[in-house]
């Protein structure tokens, strides 16, 4: 199994929208990905409720059968969109990616 976590910090502003609008827009469009790709286990998008200045403010983790289904999902169509959005309003990106 491969376990993918990534963290966002978000812009605001973007688009008009405010941080909050673009994460809770995020959040619907990662989580709508559950049960459309093959390989997918699980997909969820976390919200931070901290606010700290050591904080992201959204959490990505994901859960995926074998190393072939997360290389196949980069390129899936139901993520291309979701992937375009997300690097929209993000100015920052960290993530591990590790087999269990």
């Amino acid at each position: 199994m491969i376990k993918h976590l990534v963290f966002f910090k978000v812009n605001d502003g973007v688009e008009g929208r405010t941080k909050a609008q673009s994460v809770a827009l995020a959040k619907q469009m990662v989580e709508s990905m559950n049960g459309k790709i093959p390989g997918l286990i699980k997909v969820e998008l976390g919200v931070d409720f901290s606010d700290s200045d050591d904080s992201s403010d959204m959490a990505l983790y994901s859960e995926f059968e074998s190393r072939e289904a997360f290389d196949s999902y980069a390129a899936h169509p139901e993520h291309v969109p979701v992937l375009a959005f997300i690097k929209s309003i993000i100015s920052e990106r960290k993530l591990v990616d590790y087999e269990i």
